[in-house]
């Protein structure tokens, strides 16, 4: 690994038990350092402690992972006692530290094949033009049996910008969508840009563990309630009756306005993860699990079958929509002048 690129990853985390110290061991081995930034936005107050930290003990865990396993002295943690502004400050945090030639942005519940990320610090290291990358998602639900989908996915919102080219001069300067800035102030995925479908082509994904645990939903669901940005209000009410009671079986993301359905999983998992949910299922492991059988109640039934291939198929029209729109435009663009270039751009 002596070729590998020098990855500065970057976290923003709260109430992270029990991801925390699987997620930096999966990064660990491909890391220049990790930033971890701690702590709570104004928006997520009912799940945070008065001071704005997290309420499971994640700060302790950090602490003690830097004590302990950080043997190469890789970890930094970020703190304050006070709330952050917001997460575009959190992620700022761990920008403004970053001395490697990459940034990867990585969440807590989120995951690669360790081949993965091996190959693609091969092709940074081929290819010293890329300026960003994305990742498209497999959403897991209940237990790493089980996926989920949704319309809003398949138009686009499974697409998540997380690599950025990094270096003197360049800023992070927006958390909803990732947005970093070279020196001379360029949107890094306005120049070479490997899309989540273009990763995708290449067999590499994004592990997303949103909703594997009953915690996760909970504390989620919180904190969409009361962020502004969110507009989830209903967020709470969605979790009881979707989450943990399966009454609304084509509403399963927790951005509930689109419909969503669940699928068996039968894929590959990061080893992290695996080793998570062994320690998490143990006998003596005090997290809870979502119960199953209700889910392969649902997913056996013929009815749910056949209803979720319908409504699903029932999203493809917008996508063609939106496809041929793109080609149009791109066409276009490589036809008219450069005002009217300009203008479909906008």
């Amino acid at each position: 690994m002596n070729a590998f690129p020098r990855i500065s990853f970057g976290i923003i985390v709260l109430n992270g038990e029990p991801f925390i110290s699987y997620t930096l061991n999966a990064l660990y081995p491909f890391a220049h350092e990790i930033i971890v930034v701690e702590g709570a936005a104004p928006g997520a107050k009912n799940v945070a402690t008065p001071e704005g930290h997290s309420r499971d003990g994640t700060l302790d865990s950090l602490r003690q992972y830097k004590a302990t396993c950080d043997r190469e002295d890789k970890l930094t943690i970020v703190t304050k006692d006070s709330f952050w502004s917001e997460k575009d400050e959190m992620s700022a945090a761990y920008a403004e530290r970053a001395t490697g030639d990459y940034l990867w942005q990585v969440d807590v519940d989120e995951f690669y094949l360790p081949e993965d990320i091996e190959r693609i610090g091969v092709m940074l290291q081929a290819q010293p033009g890329i300026t960003a990358m994305s990742f498209n998602t497999i959403t897991f639900w209940g237990a790493p049996e089980y996926r989920v989908d949704a319309w809003r996915h398949r138009r686009g919102a499974r697409e998540y910008h997380r690599l950025f080219k990094w270096g003197d001069g360049y800023r992070y300067v927006a958390h909803r969508p990732p947005t970093v800035l070279d020196e001379r102030g360029r949107d890094l995925r306005a120049q070479h840009w490997l899309t989540g479908d273009d990763m995708e082509r290449r067999g590499i994904n994004l592990y997303h563990y949103a909703l594997l645990l009953p915690k996760q939903v909970r504390e989620k669901s919180e904190y969409y309630r009361g962020a502004d940005w969110a507009r989830r209000p209903d967020a709470v009410e969605w979790a009881e009756e979707a989450y943990f009671a399966l009454n609304r079986p084509y509403h399963l993301h927790n951005v509930a306005e689109y419909p969503a359905c669940l699928y068996r999983y039968a894929g590959a998992h990061p080893p992290q993860v695996i080793k998570m949910w062994r320690d998490i299922s143990a006998a003596n492991s005090p997290l809870e699990t979502r119960p199953t059988a209700d889910i392969e109640a649902l997913l056996a039934s013929r009815r749910y079958q056949v209803g979720r291939a319908l409504l699903m198929s029932a999203n493809r029209p917008a996508l063609w929509l939106r496809r041929a729109r793109r080609r149009l435009k791109a066409l276009l663009a490589r036809c008219l002048p450069g005002a009217l270039k300009d203008a479909l751009r906008r």
